[in-house]
């Protein structure tokens, strides 16, 4: 799995590309600067491909993250006294990645993202009665994309991203028994719109 995952993240080195040359805020300290920069180091690739998934684009994806690193890094320590700076953030991002599709006026790349391909491993794996008889990956991913938000999160999070339950909790402010309802609702739902039989 963590194969294909990185099959999800653009070619260039992170290190160099998706981590920003940002300081953190001017009037914080160096402990400041060192917990931004840190955070970015934690959340990075996933991030990348994130807005990778989203944009459909390498390019994009790198301008997205940055957009959402600059912007970040200008109210950190607003950030930080956020109930969960994981959440904060992760809106950040959310909002650069809607600015992002809405500015060109194009709908998600979800469904053409040839790295989307993860999920139906991923589910098909975990679902396999469920999910044995698709006869078509694209009908998942269309299906994955007409899920309500925030399932269509959890899935792409926990099975594409690879964020773990308690990691997705705190980046959407929920807890990991909700985590696990949009999971759940979400398979159930792509069941029903694929039309196979749960029981």
């Amino acid at each position: 799995m963590s194969t294909d995952r990185n099959r999800l993240l653009p070619a260039r080195r992170p290190d160099r590309a998706v981590l920003p040359e940002i300081v953190a805020p001017q009037e914080s300290g160096r402990r400041l600067a060192l917990t931004f920069q840190a955070f970015l180091a934690t959340h990075a690739r996933k991030w990348l491909a994130y807005a990778y998934l989203h944009t459909g684009s390498e390019d994009a994806a790198h301008e997205v993250t940055r957009a959402a690193y600059e912007q970040l890094g200008r109210v950190w320590p607003h950030a930080l006294r956020q109930a969960s700076v994981e959440a904060y953030a992760w809106a950040v991002l959310k909002e650069r990645v809607t600015e992002w599709l809405y500015d060109r006026r194009q709908p998600t790349a979800l469904t053409e993202t040839a790295a989307f391909a993860v999920v139906t491993h991923a589910l098909l794996r975990e679902c396999q009665q469920q999910f044995a008889m698709l006869e078509s990956q694209l009908g998942l991913y269309a299906a994955i994309s007409r899920l309500p938000e925030r399932q269509c999160d959890v899935i792409v999070l926990r099975h594409v991203i690879g964020y773990g339950d308690a990691q997705i909790a705190a980046l959407l402010g929920v807890d990991k028994v909700t985590v696990r309802s949009y999971a759940s609702r979400g398979k159930r739902k792509l069941a029903a719109a694929l039309g196979i039989d749960q029981g």
